[in-house]
């Protein structure tokens, strides 16, 4: 909404007020109180905005050959090209491993060995735990029910997957298991554990040059080991190679490291290192490049173009290459008020790269599974939020649609068509402004009519919301088929426009919206 007015002989009309994705800035601002939003989108779900203009994100179907790949919600995903030029995935849940390539083939390669984890966070409160209403080992005065409890670090933490690829080879290590495992493909392998290798990790990662990072090894928080050099059986440092290894000067645990330009970042619950070859005698140069950017979970980091991205636990941090810096978040205080802290490590990463968008997926604090996002868009600098759970994906490139899993094991294709669901229950697409009012609030307005502005007229729904007052019962008015113009006759001191998708869902653009207004009384 712009609140531009014409002043008449009686300045008691205006010209048309228009809700305009130019007026009112791309992205949404959910800050402060509602009105500390006003004249900015405040609330939605899958939209986002492109060159100006609000549209809906791109919908999902169910992967044509892989489709049901498990009935366990996986931790982790990765994709690769075999040499002969086979597509594969690979992903593993709290209990398994699994791989499958783009004709539809599925090969359970769970080691028979290996030690199951979590696949929810836990937290150590079974029956005889504590005292009721305390925090284990004391009563705790004035803790009414809902009120949160110290941190007594007693959250275990879900199980994720480190997944890379060595050559052709697939690369694993479960958080809990800890093993760095290797499958050689093969229809009736399963993966097993690399010779020498440390064990009781928390990761891995394969650097550009080819050495395989053992992230936490051998149990040490702390310490980072290194391979030689294209020999992933070799892990002892001698004269002849360039295996070796460190233990990192920090107060934190190593939680995670992603490839990016020249370097491998290594990202603990509290700072952030880089790690370049530098070849013999040191092999590795680690450098701390930000301190108190700690990161929420092992797989809240996603490496583009123009630096690693990851949330952290109060706010969300860019490396450039040199340095960390927490990134202004419009959106900070509906993610970190509403966050289920307790299941923060199910919290993940993914990147949209052809929208230029990170989406970062994880539970809100009435959920034990996710079912929220916030993405940034690093394109046009604004952020999205909205509903939609998902447990780990890739990004578009091996395959021609990123794809992600849902909690129940199901493998979707993203950003196909604008079909948002499989089931009977239909996703909700939609956009609402926070209240705008006319000057500083003190004059009412009545609306008579709006002038619409979309790609094709009819292929969303409007409706609005008014109030008298900033904390006094609200009305809704509409819903309202675009026509033009549309009859429609509210009035308040400030009001509120929602956009909704038409389902079945059309691939709608809308721009410039105008509604006729003037002053007037309540009646």
């Amino acid at each position: 909404f712009s609140s531009r007015r014409r002043h008449t002989r009686s300045d008691r009309d205006w010209s048309s007020v228009v809700c305009s994705s130019d007026l009112i800035p791309p992205g949404f601002y959910r800050t402060g109180t509602d009105l500390d939003a006003s004249g900015k989108w405040r609330d939605g779900s899958l939209v986002r905005w492109r060159d100006g203009s609000l549209r809906p994100v791109g919908g999902w179907r169910l992967h044509p050959s892989l489709g049901q790949v498990t009935t366990y919600a996986p931790r982790g995903m990765h994709a690769w090209k075999s040499l002969n030029g086979t597509r594969y995935i690979a992903a593993g849940s709290y209990s398994e491993l699994f791989a499958g390539i783009a004709a539809g083939s599925k090969f359970d390669i769970t080691p028979s060995d290996l030690t199951d984890g979590t696949e929810i966070a836990a937290q150590n409160l079974g029956y005889g735990y504590g005292y009721y209403g305390g925090n284990g080992t004391t009563i705790l005065t004035g803790h009414t029910y809902g009120t949160p409890r110290p941190d007594t670090g007693s959250v275990v933490a879900a199980t994720t997957w480190s997944l890379d690829n060595w050559g052709e080879y697939l690369v694993a290590c479960s958080s809990t298991d800890g093993r760095l495992l290797e499958w050689q493909l093969g229809t009736t392998a399963d993966a097993a554990p690399i010779t020498n290798a440390p064990v009781n990790n928390s990761g891995l990662i394969v650097t550009e040059e080819r050495f395989i990072f053992a992230l936490g090894a051998g149990g040490n928080p702390r310490k980072v080991a290194w391979c030689d050099k294209e020999n992933n059986t070799q892990w002892t440092a001698l004269s002849t190679n360039e295996a070796g290894d460190i233990e990192l000067q920090t107060s934190g645990s190593i939680q995670t490291a992603i490839r990016t330009r020249g370097q491998t970042v290594i990202i603990t619950d509290v700072d952030c290192f880089s790690a370049k070859y530098i070849g013999s005698p040191y092999i590795f140069g680690f450098e701390r490049v930000g301190t108190s950017c700690g990161i929420i979970s092992r797989k809240a980091a996603a490496d583009v173009d123009i630096g690693v991205f990851w949330m952290g636990n109060g706010g969300f941090f860019r490396f450039d290459g040199n340095r960390v810096e927490e990134i202004p978040c419009a959106v900070h205080d509906h993610v970190f008020e509403n966050l289920n802290v307790d299941q923060k490590s199910l919290t993940w990463a993914h990147v949209n790269a052809e929208q230029g968008e990170i989406w970062w997926f994880y539970c809100s604090n009435a959920a034990t599974e996710i079912d929220k996002y916030v993405a940034l868009d690093f394109k046009e600098n604004h952020w999205l939020i909205g509903d939609l759970s998902r447990t780990a994906g890739v990004p578009r490139g091996v395959f021609a649609f990123p794809m992600m899993f849902d909690s129940h094991g199901k493998l979707f294709d993203h950003e196909v068509g604008v079909s948002y669901e499989t089931s009977s229950s239909q996703q909700s697409v939609f956009a609402e402004t926070a209240p705008i009012s006319i000057g500083t609030g003190e004059n009412i307005m009545q609306v008579t009519n709006l002038i619409p502005d979309e790609k094709t007229q009819g292929d969303v729904n409007i409706s609005f919301k008014s109030r008298f007052f900033p904390n006094g019962t609200e009305s809704t008015h509409g819903t309202f088929t675009p026509a033009n113009p549309t009859p429609v006759r509210f009035s308040g001191r400030q009001i509120r426009m929602r956009i909704e998708g038409d389902a079945p869902y059309a691939a709608w653009k809308v721009g410039t919206m105008r509604i006729d207004a003037k002053q007037g009384g309540k009646r």
